[in-house]
């Protein structure tokens, strides 16, 4: 039996990077100044609860393998971490902290599939049609479909028998239905994606 925790990403500014100031102020423009600070203060909360859980689990490091929305197989997963890390990503401090207990990091997803929506978000700036629009959204949704199924696939080929895997993933992904049916998959916090699923 393998087992694979899923636990809902809520991203912080840092893991945002350049795609930050546009979410702010479309956040701002849509709701205001007071609800972006308190929406950025309730995704600390978030992370601060899913540091608790995961302690009170006392899992066995040795035998936990850790997958990260985001991070590409590219042989400098570790660095990547860390740099996130260094710029303040309560998530990716997390994945240093488990790191450090002996829990194994994982290259994630495929290199060419995060560059291909990375350029669909920065093209979005420049779209001005609503037919654009529409177009992106479409090409969003199959990028995520693609992800989603070489994310499992990663997991399918290196979760090993006996092994754990912690599954940081955000809340847009669907990956359950496509992994092995010997994998036991468990929600962290089924709370919060169900509140997601209702608002999809």
């Amino acid at each position: 039996m393998r087992t694979l925790i899923l636990i809902p990403i809520v991203h912080g500014e840092q893991d945002m990077g350049s795609m930050l100031e546009q979410t702010r102020q479309d956040y701002v423009s849509r709701y205001g100044q007071a609800k972006w600070i308190k929406h950025r203060q309730s995704i600390e909360d978030v992370w601060l609860g899913i540091q608790k859980i995961i302690q009170s689990l006392n899992l066995p490091h040795a035998s936990v393998r850790l997958y990260q929305d985001g991070l590409p197989i590219c042989g400098k997963e570790e660095d990547i971490v860390k740099d996130v890390a260094a710029q303040g990503s309560k998530n990716h401090k997390l994945l240093l902290e488990l790191m450090s207990s002996g829990c194994r990091l994982m290259g994630t997803e495929d290199p060419a599939l995060l560059l291909q929506e990375y350029q669909l978000h920065q093209g979005a700036r420049s779209e001005a049609a609503p037919e654009q629009k529409s177009q992106r959204e479409e090409r969003s949704r199959a990028l995520i479909q693609a992800r989603d199924k070489f994310i499992a696939g990663r997991i399918n080929a290196t979760l090993l028998a006996g092994e754990i895997g912690l599954l940081f993933l955000g809340l847009a992904h669907a990956v359950e239905t496509l992994l092995d049916a010997d994998i036991l998959v468990r929600q962290l916090l089924p709370s919060l994606r169900e509140k997601q699923a209702k608002t999809l």
